[in-house]
C-alpha cells in the first residue's frame, strides 16, 4: 500500500456489517465489536506514517470507532494532535461515517483544574480536545473516573450542558462504582441525556463488572458497555508465555511490571494457550471472543502497534 497517496476507504468495508457491529444498549448508535484505541502507539513519541497505516486498515474493515482521551500519547494530547493530522489528511471526508470518543478525568495541566471532575476541568478538557483532533464536536465524552470530592451533580450537570452545548452527542462514564453509575444514570435520564455507554476494564484475568454487578446493571437499564484492557495489555496473548521479550511492554516496567508474572499466573496463561489450540484459534483470539460473549458488553477496545496485529485481533470475529 502507498501511503503516500491520498487515501480512499475500501468499498468493501461495511460487506461483512451483519457481524460487524452490535447496537449499543437501547440506544441508536451500532458501534463495532473491534473498535480502535489510541491510548498508546499514537503519540507523538510513535510514527505518524504507521498511524496513518493502522487507521487507514481500521476503517477499511469497518473500524468506525476510535477511542481516545485528553492525555493519552505520550506525550499528554499528542494522540489527539495525532488524530486532528489524520482528520485533515485522510478522514474529513468520512466524518459522518467515524464515531470519535474522548475523556477527561486523570491529570492533565498543572494546578487544581487540570484532573478530576469538576465543571471547569471538564469543560476545558473538551474544548482543548476539540482543537486538537480539529472537530467541531465528538460523537461521545467520557468522564473518565470517578471523582470522590467533587458532587455527582456537579460532573453530570457538565456532561449535560456538553451535549446541550452541541460539543458532544453522547456521553459515558469509566472507572465508576456501580453506585455512583445508578445515580448518574438516573440524573442523566431524568434531564433527556442519557447514559450511552460504561468504559471498564474487562478481561479473562480481570472479572472485576461483572463481580461488581455493573454488567448486570448495564444490561437491567439498557447501558452499552465497552471493554478496554480486552488482552490484559499482551498477558492473554502468546507473548509472555515463554519469557520476557526485551521490546515488550512488561520489560519496560510503566505499567506491566515483570513481578506480576508469577509462576501461577504463567500456568494459567499455558492453561488458556492449550484450551485455544483445542479451539484452533490464538490465545489472544480467544480472550477476545470471550469478552464479546458477555452479557451487554457492546464492543472490545483493542491497540495496536502494527496492521499485522490488528489484522490479527480482527479474527476473533
Amino acid at each position: 500500500m502507498d501511503i503516500k497517496k491520498p487515501y480512499t476507504p475500501s468499498a468493501t468495508r461495511y460487506d461483512q456489517s451483519s457481524q460487524m457491529y452490535r447496537r449499543c444498549g437501547r440506544s441508536g448508535v451500532l458501534l463495532p465489536k473491534i473498535s480502535l484505541g489510541f491510548w498508546h502507539n499514537f503519540g507523538s513519541v510513535d510514527p505518524y506514517e504507521r498511524s496513518r497505516e493502522i487507521t487507514h486498515y481500521a476503517f477499511d474493515h469497518g473500524i468506525t470507532h476510535f477511542d481516545l482521551a485528553n492525555n493519552y500519547g505520550p506525550v499528554y494530547g499528542s494522540a489527539e494532535e495525532t488524530m486532528g493530522r489524520l482528520m485533515d489528511d485522510d478522514f474529513r471526508p468520512y466524518r459522518d461515517e467515524l464515531f470519535i470518543s474522548t475523556k477527561a478525568g486523570f491529570d492533565m495541566w498543572p494546578g487544581p483544574y487540570g484532573n478530576w471532575g469538576s465543571r471547569k476541568y471538564l469543560m476545558a478538557s473538551l474544548d482543548q480536545s476539540l482543537r486538537r483532533m480539529h472537530l467541531d464536536y465528538v460523537d461521545l465524552f467520557y468522564s473518565h473516573r470517578f471523582d470522590p470530592s467533587t458532587p455527582m451533580e456537579e460532573t453530570l450537570q457538565a456532561l449535560v450542558d456538553i451535549v446541550r452545548a452541541g460539543k458532544a452527542l453522547y456521553v459515558g462514564i469509566s472507572n465508576w462504582p456501580l453506585e455512583a453509575m445508578r445515580f448518574a444514570h438516573q440524573y442523566l435520564k431524568e434531564r433527556d441525556v442519557p447514559l450511552l455507554i460504561y468504559q471498564g476494564r474487562l478481561n479473562m484475568l480481570d472479572r472485576k463488572p461483572q463481580e461488581e454487578g455493573i454488567l448486570d446493571f448495564c444490561a437491567q437499564e439498557g447501558i452499552g458497555f465497552i471493554a478496554f484492557s480486552p488482552l490484559a495489555q499482551g498477558l492473554l496473548t502468546d507473548r509472555y508465555l515463554n519469557g520476557i521479550p526485551k521490546d515488550s511492554r512488561m520489560s519496560k516496567g510503566v505499567f506491566l511490571k515483570e513481578d506480576m508474572l508469577t509462576p501461577e499466573l504463567l500456568n494459567l496463561l499455558r492453561g488458556y494457550q492449550s484450551a485455544a489450540e483445542q479451539e484452533g484459534r490464538s490465545l489472544a483470539e480467544m480472550a477476545l471472543a470471550w469478552v464479546l460473549r458477555q452479557q451487554a458488553v457492546t464492543s472490545v477496545l483493542v491497540g495496536a502497534s502494527s496492521v499485522a496485529q490488528l489484522e490479527k485481533n480482527l479474527k476473533c470475529l
